[in-house]
């Protein structure tokens, strides 16, 4: 090859002539040596228009001018990680809010269903432990059949007590109102007997012209009697099975996962229910603690009703912070009514009493094992649960948090191998 062609060939952008050249091809102004100290070089055409390094550069930089001002826009790492989490937390949002108004819909299953759990959370130890005589649906049949019966039996024997005292209790309530208006005649009140009469004859009043509406509000308390009824029904239902046969749900329902994710969630949900049967177990020792201890005051005080208080005390107490309070304030009205007003004060006391037996005694004790969550946090979760769905909400959401919290720090922990599972691991590695 010689010099010539070498010069032709060689170097892109010098300018060939002759019949070697490309009649498809464009001069372009370029830096070197040429005509008036330039060099011309030739860029092939297409269907897209010719440009030159410089010119593609002034193109790029008018662009980063007229957005940045010349100097590149860059997002602070911090910022892009908060927006990350930001849409993650509107997208779980919005799950937990369409897994509310689901629930909302379908209350009277969802409540079935969570009773369901309860009973089987406390049964469950019971049957297994009957199981070891008895072949299992006559030992579930066994536990669950003799729950009911002496809860039931309970529950009579509390109607029986109150209809045989309701004379004597009459008496008693009307003997106290007069003391409860002669205590507010006198020291430090000081109210008029005038004055507590028109009160009176305001409330009959008000009960009179309103009667029909007691009567409508009476009716729908029968047809939600009903309700409870058949969630009840629908949830020893449904405890009879899962009592029976709880495992073997759990491994049906891990069979219509995908293999990669039937680990995780195992142990999410291993997890869970972990949290949630120690939680029903710990909370019932709890309540009965606090029905035990309020039934004996009651009792020694001379107050009437101390087993139907004790009862209401005990289903009081599975809404914590709030429902022991609001149970011993019904039992001062109670003690007021029938005892005065220094057994009244000193079941009010009581309210003080328990609430630090529950909360420096009974809880680090009882559920120290299971999740134990912030007073702070304990708060917002039965006032949030109140206010999305009333007092079944306050009653379910310290342990749908519970269960919450154990499932994400069951997700975030590393998995922890079997011996097997190691071996198999190590020979593969």
């Amino acid at each position: 090859m010689t010099d010539g062609s070498r010069r032709g060939h060689g170097r892109p952008g010098t300018h060939r002539t002759g019949p070697g050249a490309d009649p498809g091809a464009a001069p372009d102004a370029g830096d070197g040596a040429g005509r008036g100290g330039r060099r011309t070089r030739y860029v092939v055409r297409g269907n897209r228009p010719a440009r030159g390094a410089r010119a593609t550069a002034r193109v790029r930089a008018a662009g980063a001018a007229a957005w940045g001002d010349g100097v590149p826009v860059t997002v602070n790492s911090g910022l892009r990680t908060a927006s990350a989490y930001a849409w993650r937390l509107l997208v779980l949002g919005a799950a937990a809010y369409a897994c509310f108004k689901i629930l909302g819909r379908l209350q009277l299953v969802a409540v079935a269903l969570f009773l369901a759990l309860v009973v089987t959370s406390v049964l469950r130890p019971a049957a297994n432990l009957l199981s070891r005589w008895l072949p299992r649906g006559p030992a579930t049949a066994l536990s669950l059949v003799g729950s009911v019966v002496l809860f039931l039996g309970l529950l009579s024997l509390i109607g029986s007590l109150v209809a045989g005292e309701s004379d004597r209790l009459g008496q008693e309530f009307a003997g106290g109102v007069g003391r409860i208006e002669r205590w507010l005649e006198g020291s430090p009140f000081h109210l008029d007997h005038k004055a507590l009469a028109n009160l009176q004859s305001r409330v009959t009043r008000y009960l009179s012209e309103h009667r029909s509406a007691l009567l409508s509000s009476a009716l729908s308390g029968a047809g939600r009697l009903l309700e409870v009824l058949t969630g009840a029904v629908l949830a020893l239902f449904c405890s009879l099975f899962f009592i029976h046969s709880g495992e073997r749900f759990w491994h049906w329902f891990q069979a219509l996962l995908p293999e990669r994710v039937r680990d995780p969630w195992d142990r999410a949900g291993r997890a869970a229910w972990r949290t949630f049967a120690g939680y029903t177990r710990g909370i019932i020792i709890v309540a009965a603690t606090n029905a035990v201890v309020v039934g004996v005051a009651l009792y020694l005080l001379g107050v009437p009703l101390a087993l139907p208080l004790m009862l209401l005390e005990f289903f009081a107490a599975f809404v914590p912070l709030v429902g022991s309070p609001v149970a011993l304030a019904v039992a001062t009205v109670v003690a007021l009514a029938s005892r005065g007003p220094v057994i009244a004060v000193v079941v009010l006391a009581m309210i003080v009493v328990v609430g630090q037996l529950e909360g420096h005694v009974l809880h680090p004790l009882v559920l120290s094992w299971a999740v134990r969550l912030h007073p702070v946090v304990v708060a917002l979760s039965v006032i949030g649960g109140g206010v999305l769905a009333g007092v079944i909400g306050a009653v379910v959401a310290v342990p749908m948090v519970s269960v919450a919290w154990s499932v994400f720090g069951a997700l975030r922990a590393p998995p922890v191998l079997t011996a097997e599972a190691r071996t198999a691991t190590e020979r593969h590695v």
